[in-house]
């Protein structure tokens, strides 16, 4: 059962884009996310000289193309200005430490190991770290310790637009299985889309369009498609994602869209409406779902 979770963000200067400190209630970690641009500004926080592990980020142009680099330190600020110098790929870093100030090295290079190992399961960004880091020996109260700090690590990013340590969530359930006010809500039904001999299977989810993996992918794409979906396609087909399956591709894996049109289109190869092409196990459109749902909201 997922519990509510107090969140204090402090906007350093008062703008969203700067420097913010983040604590979670009740949580003796503490992050502190900086633009590259205010590496400078670093300088003034105690929090990030002590031990801990940080994250260095690129968040793309291309919103399906996320690079990042976990590291640790003894000294994060000291080590991140190394990375100022040599590494120019991100454009803001996030730093984990304690308020208490009981991480040992020990700790940090357990976390990193661990982080590291979960980014790559997880498969959302591209890891700039050259070798997996060796996993320190803790005594088991300590790893239990360190997996309780993660948990709450996987928050604090999620909630600052970093969802690298998150599986993309799909749900299996069935309109049968849900009360009459889960029923308001299009999250976690299948829905399917089929044009020629193509078959795709999809959800909408918190974070946009997921496309179920196994699903088939057209290997035609409209001419006039220029970015976008084109470059999307030919990067999945670089790393895997799609395969070829016949005259057509295969979905590898569980990808986020940000529409179910843009899910549609990469689908069938042209233009498409992705209300009125989705439609669930009773026959009905995604358009329709809405529209009904809408309609019992009174709006």
């Amino acid at each position: 059962m997922n519990f509510g979770r107090s969140i204090r963000i402090y906007l350093a200067d008062g703008t969203p884009s700067g420097i913010r400190h983040v604590e979670i209630t009740n949580w003796s970690g503490q992050a502190l996310l900086c633009p590259r641009s205010r590496f400078s500004d670093l300088s003034q926080w105690d929090e990030v000289k002590r031990p801990g592990v940080y994250f260095l980020l690129e968040r793309a142009l291309n919103d399906n193309e996320y690079r990042v680099y976990i590291g640790e330190s003894e000294n994060v600020l000291q080590r991140i200005g190394d990375h100022y110098q040599n590494k120019d790929f991100w454009n803001e870093v996030v730093v984990f430490t304690s308020k208490d100030e009981n991480l040992t090295k020990s700790h940090i290079k357990y976390l990193e190991s661990r982080l590291v190992a979960i980014t790559k399961s997880v498969g959302r960004y591209i890891i700039e770290n050259g070798n997996n880091p060796t996993e320190s020996n803790l005594p088991r109260a300590d790893r239990d310790s360190m997996e309780e700090f993660i948990e709450y690590l996987k928050i604090v990013m999620g909630t600052l637009g970093h969802k690298l340590l998150e599986n993309i969530k799909v749900e299996k359930i069935s309109k049968t299985q849900l009360s009459e006010s889960e029923k308001m809500t299009t999250s976690g039904i299948d829905l399917y889309f089929k044009i020629r001999d193509l078959t795709a299977i999809g959800q909408i989810t918190d974070e946009g369009f997921t496309l179920l993996k196994g699903s088939d992918v057209s290997s035609a794409i409209q001419p006039s498609f220029k970015g976008g979906i084109k470059d999307l396609k030919e990067k999945w087909l670089s790393d895997g994602t799609l395969v070829l399956n016949g005259d057509n591709y295969k979905l590898q894996k569980d990808v986020v869209l940000s529409s179910s049109s843009n899910a549609a289109m990469l689908v069938a190869g042209t233009s498409r409406s992705g209300p009125q092409s989705w439609i669930d196990n009773e026959g009905r459109t995604l358009k329709a779902i809405e529209e009904m749902i809408a309609e019992k909201m009174g709006t």
